[in-house]
């Protein structure tokens, strides 16, 4: 009667166990959007140098510290992104700077996208001031400048064995640049003559390299037609439409869904592939941007005939660093959830 009682009891006890197990959901393995194998997964990651000189450190998921260019392609990036200032306090992002940070990416195996910013520090829709090397040029000493500035990085890079895949002339140029000769808005011409200055000068080192006009809030659909029509009816020339996308986490699948809109127009409408070359969220939202990150690189993905060529996160090593809070490293240094997107 034990025996019997006992070969019953487990018999309940299996059976309620496998019963759980069916009924308990179990947490889905998450994969990475599948690419095309020249699409960019990218990182602006132009801090690291000056991070690197303060002492920060930066680790994979277990822990191991490892060089920042390296990790990054073993999180699945492809691609690096490197800002260019003419003669900034301090140093970081001059030419020097930049020429390390290229070297390294080039060892590491990953293209490169060199953006120049025209200006000694942040260049971007807020403010777009004149290096104070070029403050009293006017109008034809602009143009002179950037076209000798370009020429001189692009050398200095081909000296040293690096032919960048993009060249952005000008960053986040919503409104022109070299203020307030190149304000867009005051005089279309102006602006469109740094860029056919900008975009000569780096065709005339490297034929292959891909000009970008990089302009931000990629959902704005008028402020892209607006911007474009101009530039275009005044002579100048492009290879790609650059956007940022800063959605809250509140906001993004609306945002994403109008970026994918504003980019099959920019196709149509100018015959030219689009790049997605910033995108960031919230760096505590790991979940929300992971989401984000899958959706937006889908869509820019699907673009027809592979004009959706990638999408670059801006500064995602940054952790505790100069207040920013839309990195994508946590607090100890290893990369959040957020940048499974960009996986293999």
């Amino acid at each position: 009667m034990k025996k019997r009682w006992w070969v019953y009891c487990s018999s309940i006890l299996l059976i309620l166990a496998c019963s759980n197990k069916a009924g308990t959901p179990q947490p889905e393995t998450y994969k990475p959007p599948v690419v095309s194998s020249t699409f960019a997964k990218g990182a602006d990651i132009s801090w690291v140098t000056q991070m690197e000189s303060s002492g920060v450190k930066f680790y994979d998921k277990t822990g191991k510290q490892q060089d920042l260019f390296i990790l990054m392609k073993s999180l699945g990036f492809n691609s690096i992104r490197l800002r260019a200032w003419v003669n900034p306090a301090g140093g970081w992002n001059n030419t020097a700077d930049l020429i390390a940070k290229a070297l390294r990416a080039k060892s590491a195996g990953l293209k490169i996208m060199i953006d120049f910013h025209y200006s000694d520090s942040w260049a971007d829709p807020g403010k777009q001031y004149k290096p104070a090397a070029w403050a009293a040029l006017d109008m034809a000493g602009l143009e002179t400048a950037v076209h000798n500035y370009t020429v001189d990085v692009m050398n200095t890079l081909k000296t040293n064995g690096i032919t960048p895949d993009w060249v952005q002339v000008g960053n986040e140029t919503n409104d022109g640049m070299l203020w307030e000769d190149g304000r867009a808005s005051k005089n279309m011409a102006n602006f469109a003559a740094l860029i056919k200055s900008g975009y000569s000068a780096v065709k005339s080192v490297s034929s292959t390299t891909k000009v970008i006009v990089h302009i931000s809030n990629g959902f704005d659909n008028g402020l892209f037609r607006w911007m474009f029509d101009g530039l275009k009816a005044n002579g100048a020339q492009w290879d790609i439409i650059g956007m940022s996308l800063y959605p809250s986490t509140d906001n993004w699948s609306a945002l994403n869904s109008q970026c994918l809109s504003n980019i099959n127009d920019m196709v149509t409408r100018y015959s030219t592939p689009c790049m997605v070359v910033e995108v960031g969220m919230n760096a505590a939202a790991t979940t929300t941007a992971r989401s984000f990150l899958s959706d937006i690189i889908t869509k820019t993905n699907s673009i027809a005939n592979g004009n959706g060529l990638g999408v670059f996160y801006w500064e995602p090593e940054a952790y505790n660093w100069q207040g920013y809070g839309l990195g994508a490293f946590d607090n100890s240094g290893k990369p959040t959830i957020a940048l499974d997107a960009f996986g293999n």
